[in-house]
């Protein structure tokens, strides 16, 4: 319910100022649809506005951003249909989830510039980093590089752990990379491996009775969790449960851990994509780029409350500990 409103409210917000910038700059304005999975987290869309501004753009004078929010994945291909339908001037899409349905709705005409977690080349999304070609460009975390050592960031955490669960979402085009990763890192640190595969996160119930027994959850990095983070990191906690992922915002919200790029830098980079798109540049000779910032963060609050000690070495490599 608490998600429901929030995005309820979110998108409110959205639409009014919209409205009010296009009435009043309908003529000079470009439009920029945002797809994405539930509302984004302040750090994302704040990045992405200040990665316009730095290089002159006034929201409501130059450009204004029209929402295609999606209360689940189930619903982002009718949210970029309808963004493209609004002859947005380019569609940014937002986390993984968004991806392939904003490139099905763009068609090729609209540009798209992506902002998400899996290898774009691998996944056959462009061509290469360099010269992605077609119309889509972005930046990526390519989380599935660095998943073996947020494994080892566990074990230094849990040394006695001996089963660790991992919440992917089926169907995600990042999936078949995480798990593989996963297990070749958990066999090197002699770690079972659970693999617990939703379609949603929106089933609490189902998921943490899967996990039970676990010694620790990893969170894999997708829009639809992030959407839920809130609530996955209460369940978690609730259930003494420590919890890993790769977005600082799910430690902000009261996991355990996070270790990842910071997304908020991501979502500031592509918005220079976005901004030579909109003044004539073609996406396919944009580079993709990829993080130049890995972070480590920790919540102490949490770990405290679970009765867990985070290791005096673990706390000084810490780049950010939230008390």
């Amino acid at each position: 319910m608490m998600q429901r409103r929030a995005f309820i409210a979110f998108m409110v917000g959205a639409a009014t100022w919209s409205a009010a910038a296009h009435a009043q700059q309908a003529t000079t304005v470009k439009r920029i649809g945002f797809l994405r999975v539930g509302p984004p987290p302040a750090s994302f869309i704040d990045g992405f506005r200040r990665g316009l501004r730095d290089l002159g753009s006034v929201e409501g004078r130059h450009f204004v951003i029209e929402y295609g929010l999606a209360e689940s994945t189930a619903e982002i291909s009718r949210a970029a249909t309808e963004l493209v339908r609004r002859r947005v001037d380019v569609l940014v899409a937002s986390g993984t989830p968004s991806v392939l349905p904003a490139r099905d709705a763009a068609a090729g005409h609209t540009p798209v510039v992506f902002i998400a977690t899996f290898d774009p080349v691998a996944t056959g999304i462009v061509a290469s980093l360099a010269r992605p070609g077609g119309n889509i460009t972005g930046t990526t975390s390519i989380s599935g590089d660095i998943i073996a050592k947020r494994l080892q960031l566990l074990g230094e955490l849990l040394p006695k752990a001996t089963r660790v669960a991992i919440l992917v979402r089926a169907g995600s085009p990042t999936q078949a990379q995480y798990v593989e990763e996963s297990g070749a890192a958990a066999r090197t640190l002699g770690i079972e491996l659970q693999i617990v595969q939703e379609p949603s996160a929106a089933d609490l119930d189902r998921i943490f009775v899967a996990v039970r027994g676990a010694d620790a959850l990893v969170v894999a990095d997708d829009a639809e969790f992030t959407a839920h983070r809130a609530q996955i990191a209460m369940r978690a906690l609730r259930s003494r449960l420590p919890t890993l992922s790769g977005f600082r915002e799910m430690a902000e919200a009261g996991g355990l851990m996070a270790y990842g790029a910071s997304f908020g830098e991501l979502y500031r980079r592509a918005a220079s994509h976005v901004y030579k798109i909109l003044h004539g540049a073609n996406p396919a000779d944009l580079p993709v780029e990829q993080p130049t910032k890995i972070e480590l963060v920790l919540n102490l609050r949490t770990a405290k409350a679970i009765g867990l000690d985070i290791p005096t070495t673990l706390l000084a490599r810490a780049d950010e500990v939230i008390e």
